[in-house]
């Protein structure tokens, strides 16, 4: 227990004093989820967008795969794509595999269907009136669109929170894709499993405490924006 406690007080004093490990692990991991988050929702905010505004043969079966793809294991994501930009696979030749590129295209299709479909959900929450009102204002299918997503902003903000979230969490694409290289694709998750496979329980749980302040944060934010919904 007194070997615990220790261990505990030096990973509290690496974060205190910035050690270098930690802050590169931080970036990385940071620099890797946000873009990531980003791509996944310049994409899925327009889709989703369109899945709710029109109505289209087999509908609800494409929103029941993309539900059902919310709890995919991260590690059968990694394998698809790894299969897909390997050396012997069809992108093989753009060179992606173990880069922190490579890691980025994973996490956003891992979190693309929890984006997509949790857009969807907020915009059915929209009242109908806003949509026949824009309408009869002369609004375009475009223009129309637009402002269902500006009305039900709050609840897409939170949506693209839990995608972050899930993407700064998961090891499954980080391991396979990444390949866990010491400054180019290690990050929180990759290095918590290494480390405390290697018994430096000082680092991980350095890097488990400020994943644990992320985890924290993102929960402060979705309060705040449920609050405003």
């Amino acid at each position: 227990m007194n070997e615990i406690i220790q261990a505990i007080l030096q990973a509290v004093e690496l974060i205190t004093e910035l050690d270098p490990e930690l802050i590169r692990i931080t970036k990385l991991s940071l620099y890797i989820s946000l873009t990531a988050t980003f791509i996944a929702s310049l994409i899925s905010i327009p889709v989703g967008g369109i899945v709710y505004y029109y109505e289209f043969r087999g509908k609800r079966t494409i929103v029941n795969l993309i539900q059902t793809l919310y709890s995919i294991p991260t590690v059968l994501v990694g394998l698809f794509l790894f299969l897909l930009i390997s050396q012997q696979g069809p992108f093989g030749f753009l060179n992606l595999l173990f880069t922190p590129t490579g890691m980025i295209i994973g996490q956003t299709l891992l979190i693309l269907p929890i984006l997509i479909g949790f857009t969807i959900t907020a915009l059915v929450g929209v009242s109908t009136q806003i949509r026949e009102l824009a309408i009869s204002l002369g609004a375009s299918t475009h223009q129309t669109i637009i402002t269902i997503i500006k009305e039900a902003r709050y609840a897409i903000m939170s949506a693209v929170i839990l995608g972050f979230g899930r993407a700064i969490s998961e090891v499954g694409v980080a391991i396979l894709i990444g390949g866990n290289i010491r400054g180019f694709t290690r990050n929180f998750t990759t290095a918590i499993s290494l480390e405390t496979s290697r018994g430096n329980l000082v680092l991980s749980i350095a890097l488990g405490f400020i994943l644990l302040s992320l985890a924290l944060i993102i929960n402060l934010l979705l309060n705040y924006l449920q609050g405003k919904d």
